[in-house]
């Protein structure tokens, strides 16, 4: 056991969860569905099975995944399913709200009720215990820091020209993306789920000796494997519907090399945060494991900030609404360690 190694391991995947949208910003004559689409497919397609087949004991994986149990298989992709319409909107959320704003909210939520639906799914009563009210305390303080961000970008909307909206983000629509972002950090809290349910995958895993740094990979190809199908039911629709299926044939040679580098890194900097959380919890005490998650989706917030000042996202915006939107991410970093603390 290592805290500081595993928190360390748990921010190189956030700089890359936090960074995943920027290279969106190179690809060329492509839809938003196309190039969604596409960063899907490397991420929750090629990188699970890339990854496991790398750090799984050579000729182990293949056993793994036969002997691991059906219900658990299953429920893994049930709740990956699940999780694929937070991903799905998650994007959407970034696409109207930038990539502070829209990850600030939506993972501030995925964060609380990753904690919270769990318990009450359960029939537990929250009002009971102080381990309960802590879980709701926590997640009140998102719900406030949501309102303070959601503040800031409404000062934000005002304050900016509409010039610099569309400069720092091209479809940039305060309601819709905050609705969805919301949406988005509800239904992505299921990914945790996922991991819940894939235990059984990982004692499998470890009886085949796989290292303890790498034993929720072969969880990760089934989780990953439902989200995918719903964002391909999904993007697929809006390619026939929008007609942009043409997009991946009618591009120029180059700039279709240019599209699938650009979303295939963003799709690998989005499935790192994944492979290195799993590395990172790993090296937790039990006693501090159970913060693993929130540790995860708190730097997530505060990397995706600094992005966010990287590209210009707040351009135009006056002092006090900065200082309300930092205060608005410096409680959802609160509310994500007070949830996990019930």
């Amino acid at each position: 056991m290592n805290p500081f190694a595993g928190i360390l391991l748990i921010a190189l995947g956030s700089i890359g969860a936090a960074s995943f949208y920027v290279p969106f910003k190179k690809v060329k004559s492509w839809a938003w569905e196309s190039y969604w689409l596409s960063q899907g497919v490397a991420a929750w397609l090629i990188a699970p099975i890339l990854f496991a087949f790398i750090f799984i004991p050579s000729g182990e994986l293949m056993p793994i995944l036969r002997e691991a149990p059906m219900k658990a298989k299953l429920m893994a992709m049930l709740f990956g399913a699940l999780w694929g319409f937070g991903g799905l909107t998650f994007g959407l959320s970034i696409r109207y709200l930038g990539v502070a704003l829209g990850q600030s909210i939506a993972l501030g939520l995925c964060a609380a009720f990753g904690t919270l639906i769990p318990p009450v799914i359960a029939g537990e009563n929250l009002f009971s215990s102080t381990a309960g009210l802590l879980t709701i305390l926590g997640v009140a303080i998102t719900v406030a820091g949501i309102g303070v961000i959601g503040f800031a970008g409404s000062l934000k909307s005002k304050e900016m020209s509409e010039e610099d909206k569309k400069a720092a983000v091209k479809e940039f629509a305060l309601k819709k993306g905050i609705l969805i972002a919301i949406f988005a950090g509800v239904m992505s809290a299921c990914f945790n789920f996922g991991f819940e349910a894939a235990k059984p995958i990982e004692e499998i895993a470890k009886n085949h000796g796989t290292d303890p740094l790498f034993l929720k990979n072969p969880s990760l190809i089934f989780i990953l494997l439902g989200g995918f199908v719903t964002n391909f039911i999904y993007c697929g629709y809006l390619n026939i519907k929008n007609k942009t299926y043409r997009d991946y044939y009618t591009v120029s040679g180059s700039v279709l090399i240019n599209n699938l580098f650009f979303t295939f890194l963003a799709g690998i900097l989005w499935f790192l945060q994944f492979h290195f959380f799993g590395m990172g919890s790993s090296k937790l005490p039990e006693g501090m494991a159970v913060f693993g998650w929130s540790i995860l989706m708190a730097l997530n917030i505060a990397i995706s900030n600094i992005w966010g000042i990287f590209l210009n996202e707040w351009k135009g915006a006056g002092k006090k609404t900065i200082v309300i939107l930092i205060a608005g991410i410096l409680i959802l970093i609160l509310s994500t360690f007070v949830v996990k603390l019930g």
